[in-house]
């Protein structure tokens, strides 16, 4: 079995369960120095293979699991492996191989890097849409039509830009060339959340580029906009608690009443 494990945004206790179980269980571990702290490792049981993927290719890995083929491996990915982990290609491998695979999801950086700003990325009346993109480089040519990040800016939504930290002068030109965002648009940079080096610069869009100079990171970085990063309170309130709105499991109450609560 090949498991394809989320090691979450950095944290060693940020991975979830499964995922240790996994990497306790497997005879090989392959992981990405430049991705995933080294104290991930320590869910490791002492004696498997460990195989440091930051220098090798594809090939390489999948060479990893071809003379493997009864061992249980683990393939140990940042964050969560459905966004940005490139294990489309192995899981055809393991298709066309006859390898059981199983992906073990993990907590992304996203969900980290609004953990540690302490916000909400939708907010009722604000922000109801959540939009993951990156700012493409040499691989432009895989982006499809219509996912520029200027288009996707225009819808104004929260967004979450990954992988784009080495170019914040055009970062900052194409959100607000979409229009959806202003100077004044609230804007976050987080670089390695939830690392021991963990820093967040609350910014806005004027002053984006400046921000991300600043920080003097360019790999690892998360930036974050919209305006459900606004500080102070939240001028929304949500549906699902209010004493005025029904659902499946509550029923509608006056303001003030007492019904639903705990003696």
């Amino acid at each position: 079995m090949i498991a394809f494990v989320g090691a979450g945004p950095g944290a060693p206790d940020l991975i979830t369960l499964r995922g240790r179980d996994r990497l306790a269980a497997a005879d090989a571990v392959v992981w990405a120095s430049s991705l995933v702290p080294d104290a991930l490792l320590a869910h490791a049981r002492p004696g498997a293979v460990v195989l440091d993927s930051a220098g090798m290719t594809l090939e390489d890995v999948l060479a990893v699991y071809a003379i493997h083929p009864e061992s249980a491996i683990v393939r140990l990915h940042s964050g969560d492996p459905a966004l940005y982990g490139a294990i489309g290609e192995q899981i055809d491998w393991c298709l066309a191989n006859g390898r059981d695979f199983e992906i073990v999801p993990g907590v992304s950086s996203l969900a980290a890097g609004a953990a540690v700003l302490g916000r909400e990325l939708t907010v009722p009346g604000v922000a109801q849409s959540v939009i993951l993109t990156r700012l493409p480089g040499r691989t432009a040519g895989s982006v499809p039509a219509g996912e520029s990040l200027a288009a996707l800016a225009a819808h104004g939504a929260t967004m979450g830009v990954f992988l784009s930290g080495a170019r914040p002068e055009e970062l900052q030109a194409q959100l607000l060339a979409g229009g959806g965002y202003t100077p004044e648009t609230p804007a976050a940079v987080v670089v390695r959340a939830t690392w021991p080096d963990e820093a967040v610069y609350e910014t806005t869009m004027a002053d984006l580029a400046a921000t991300v100079r600043r920080s003097g990171a360019s790999r690892t970085v998360l930036v974050l906009v919209g305006e459900a990063l606004a500080p102070g309170p939240r001028a929304g309130r949500s549906h699902l608690y209010s004493p005025d709105y029904a659902h499946a499991f509550r029923r509608r109450s006056a303001p003030g009443s007492t019904a639903g609560r705990p003696a």
